[in-house]
């Protein structure tokens, strides 16, 4: 950990930050801490990107009170996590993460994960023997929680108390120069948590930075220890690396970092075949953001069809050649990939039926004319799969004309096939009235 420095405070009349730009829940939120005698930041992106211009996704705060505090001093709180222990406060329309200042404990504790053989409570500072952090929880002071963040550019703080931005370290250098810098020893920091070289390349793609060259080094000797991560918190780390709109260059980095192969064994490999593979998965990666930017966000499974849809869909012509039919061709292709792919990123079984289901679709959308147009575009999965067709006919020029098929029929510019009427709900079916039954004439009373 890189010692303290003094701070740079830069006043309100020298940063670009004003309160109109957050969020009136984050305010309300500072706010109340401030008023009850507790020192509360605006911390971490939201900070860097304020500065930038930018529009901040989430609003997070950092205070000097502890998580039962911060139970009791709001209603609408709820402790999560077990790594860290965070308060989330619920509010109607977003939900304000708030942190306690943290530490990196003084003395490393480096054992095996597991509880301790003589009973006693696992201490709150735990490494691995490889070094990666397991468990920390160790309150700390503002500056050392700033210290023991990731890069420089999120070491940021904005202070409620004066309106001020706090910097601990090189972060507000190395925003003016666009670069991407760990704090401290980016050996050490990317070893304590393989998940920040993931964090780096989706920065650097994101905001159109650099990694720091010395960095960049680091980061490409340790790319493989990437899959020491958990597979459930690498997808969600997938998600956002391409679904927040820089799908398109995050992956050439992945690919050069040597983050990609160790992710995605099926997409590395050299080779024609794979180098054309390739070029298609980078202009499906550069659809995506325009669908982003489109106003229409593409969902999990469409991800992982553009990224991976090329390859299965190969896999499954081969099959299909000797002479397995093409569903359960399909099939086969896909529990392999998933299975391979599950033991890096835990893809859930919900999005690889649909990604699978995506992939179905693609021959019945391309026949011509298609069979009951009307009632493919009520399944579920007819919009991804109609928009992975989008995808892939922007490198596969016979899929065009198919494409502005169904585009026509959906405007009702094109003739719908046979008897078929253009899409329209279906009718509600005709209920048939119940005959009354006779009800058997009443015995007389003897």
């Amino acid at each position: 950990m890189v010692p303290p420095m003094p701070p740079r405070v830069v006043s309100r009349k020298e940063h670009r930050i004003s309160r109109r730009q957050i969020s009136p829940n984050a305010l309300r939120t500072l706010y109340r801490l401030r008023d009850n005698g507790f020192v509360a930041y605006l911390v971490g992106g939201c900070v860097r990107d304020l500065l930038l211009g930018r529009t901040p996704k989430d609003f997070d705060i950092a205070t000097d009170a502890v998580p039962g505090q911060l139970k009791r001093l709001f209603r609408n709180c709820r402790l999560v996590g077990r790594r860290f222990r965070l308060a989330h406060l619920h509010f109607q329309d977003e939900i304000i993460e708030v942190s306690t200042f943290r530490s990196a404990a003084p003395v490393e504790e480096v054992e095996p994960a597991g509880e301790t053989d003589d009973g006693h409570r696992p201490p709150r500072h735990l490494k691995d023997e490889d070094g990666m952090v397991l468990r920390d929880n160790v309150f700390g002071t503002p500056e050392e929680d700033a210290l023991r963040r990731d890069f420089t550019i999120n070491a940021l703080a904005y202070n409620i108390a004066d309106f001020s931005v706090i910097d601990h370290s090189t972060g507000l250098v190395d925003l003016e120069q666009r670069l991407i810098r760990p704090i401290g020893d980016p050996y050490v920091r990317f070893t304590e948590d393989p998940v920040r070289m993931l964090r780096a390349v989706r920065f650097a793609a994101s905001h159109g930075f650099v990694i720091e060259p010395a960095t960049w080094e680091v980061l490409c000797e340790l790319s493989p220890t990437i899959a020491r991560a958990s597979p459930a918190r690498l997808y969600e780390e997938v998600l956002k690396l391409f679904l927040l709109g820089s799908a398109g260059p995050v992956f050439p980095l992945l690919e050069e970092s040597g983050l990609g192969p160790a992710l995605f064994p099926g997409l590395g490999g050299g080779g024609d075949e794979n180098g054309r593979r390739r070029s298609v998965v980078q202009a499906n990666l550069a659809g995506l953001d325009r669908l982003g930017r489109n106003g229409t966000p593409p969902s999990a499974p469409l991800c992982f069809a553009a990224l991976f849809g090329p390859a299965l869909e190969e896999a499954t012509l081969a099959r299909h050649r000797d002479g397995v039919p093409r569903p359960q061709a399909l099939d086969a292709a896909c529990a392999v990939f998933l299975e391979a792919l599950c033991r890096t990123v835990s893809v859930p079984g919900r999005v690889g039926g649909q990604l699978r289901a995506i992939l179905a679709l693609q021959p019945l959308l391309q026949r011509q004319p298609p069979r009951r147009p009307a009632r493919m575009v009520h399944r579920p999965e007819f919009a991804d799969g109609l928009a992975y067709l989008r995808l892939a006919a922007e490198t596969s020029a016979e899929r065009r004309p198919v494409l502005a098929w169904w585009d026509a029929f959906l405007s009702g510019e094109a003739a719908p096939t046979g008897k078929e009427a253009p899409v329209a709900e279906p009718p509600a079916k005709r209920r048939r009235r119940r005959r009354r039954r006779p009800r058997p004439a009443a015995v007389p009373a003897s």
